[in-house]
């Protein structure tokens, strides 16, 4: 048995708003509306202070274009052309800091998974220029969170203990919550979300020594031997 950790991609392990940015910038562009991007940016600031409860800042975009009529698939096309420039200059996007000797810290001890809803498409490639890309053990793209991500915990549960990290609490720590695994809120709502979670903090670098403390808890945990009341007295 070993302890896994879930970790999602945007706005826990990529940061940035970059692709975001992006994603309103190719709205803007389909409409011909040049003005909406200052539009969508207002949205954004308006999640990032707690003045409006958006999931996250694509939620906040999208729900500009669809307030205003825009179409659907409208909106999905704008999407996916800026995931198709992440990582790039018009969708830039950074680690946590001291996110590759993290990785080096906890890779040895505990099973690292990646779980998004984003395509596969440029999340690899940004992985692999921050040096990170090998340590993970499973990806998961297009996973459907939150009913999508049960079946990933439940499959990482039967291995051990499991914690999931993610930025938006009812998609990527809700599911794993209803689980029994341990969760950890990260991003812009971490200190205003009133959910029960295991930890949070503003980012993922500010919770590594936790992490850390709760890979070398579990693998003991792990470590000790699933014997019955009668046998753990003799």
């Amino acid at each position: 048995m070993s302890p896994t950790i879930l970790f999602d991609f945007d706005g826990t392990l990529a940061l940035g708003d970059g692709p975001i940015t992006a994603f309103a910038r190719e709205i803007s562009t389909r409409v011909n509306d040049a003005e909406f991007i200052g539009r969508a940016d207002a949205a954004l600031a308006a999640f990032e202070s707690g003045e409006h409860s958006y999931r996250d800042g694509y939620d906040a975009v999208t729900s500009v274009a669809v307030s205003e009529g825009i179409d659907r698939d409208v909106i999905g096309a704008s999407y996916n052309a800026s995931r198709a420039i992440l990582g790039s200059h018009g969708a830039a996007v950074s680690p946590p800091a001291g996110l590759a000797e993290f990785f080096e810290r906890i890779g040895d001890q505990a099973n690292l998974e990646l779980a998004t809803n984003a395509p596969g498409s440029g999340v690899v490639a940004v992985l692999q220029s921050w040096g990170v890309a090998e340590v993970f053990d499973a990806m998961h793209f297009s996973v459907g969170k939150p009913d999508g991500l049960e079946p990933v915990i439940a499959a990482a549960l039967d291995r051990g203990p499991v914690l999931s990290i993610g930025d938006i609490f009812e998609f990527d720590l809700a599911p794993a919550s209803r689980l029994g695994a341990d969760t950890a809120l990260v991003g812009a709502t971490a200190s205003r979300s009133t959910a029960a979670t295991t930890m949070r903090g503003a980012s993922l670098a500010d919770l590594y020594d936790e992490i850390i403390a709760w890979v070398a808890t579990s693998t003991s945990l792990s470590a000790i031997p699933n014997t019955t009341s009668t046998e753990r007295s003799n």
